[in-house]
């Protein structure tokens, strides 16, 4: 089985986490293709087994660059007529979301619109999104929003015992594909 991570990380915690992520898979079996978006062009999602996409949360959504590529490629995809009103589930692809975020004002309520809008891209594909991973990452360049957020101190995260964690995820993901 392949898959692929396609990621965007501008202070590393995502890339940490997208590392984690494809040795679980790795570990589980799989083949994996690991970039960043920059780097992923069109790559077609129907190719892989599994697709992962990540990214940080930047006010509750994901970063430019993140949103520019899904939405290219549903341009792309739409113009090839693969996006369909009510799109039925699809076998083959399935599509793991993994986002970085550090919450301080209202914790993973931050993050998880961004997910869930990541998500949309492929489930009007048909492609159905297994998981929507949300990992605590520290917020780089503002001790304060690291230090005094509602999720306490979080420097240093994503932590060893955080990617640990990730990486045991991604070995079970694989048992499910």
């Amino acid at each position: 089985m392949e898959a692929a991570i396609v990621f965007w990380s501008k202070t590393g915690n995502t890339e940490k986490t997208a590392r984690a992520i494809r040795d679980g898979l790795e570990a589980g079996g799989l083949d994996v293709d690991f970039m960043t978006v920059e780097e992923a062009g069109d790559l077609d999602y129907f190719q892989y087994d599994l697709f992962c996409v990540g990214f940080p949360s930047y006010q509750w959504s994901p970063p430019g660059a993140v949103t520019r590529w899904l939405k290219q490629n549903h341009t792309r995809y739409a113009r090839e007529g693969r996006v369909h009103v009510n799109a039925q589930t699809m076998k083959g692809t399935q599509a793991l979301i993994f986002c970085t975020y550090s919450g301080p004002h209202t914790g993973i309520r931050e993050a998880t619109p961004a997910g869930e809008y990541a998500g949309q891209f492929f489930e009007h594909l048909g492609i159905p999104v297994l998981g929507e991973w949300y990992i605590v990452g520290e917020f780089h360049g503002d001790e304060e929003a690291s230090t005094r957020g509602c999720l306490g101190d979080i420097r240093g995260r994503p932590t060893e015992e955080d990617l640990r964690r990730v990486r045991e995820r991604a070995i079970s993901l694989t048992r499910r594909l």
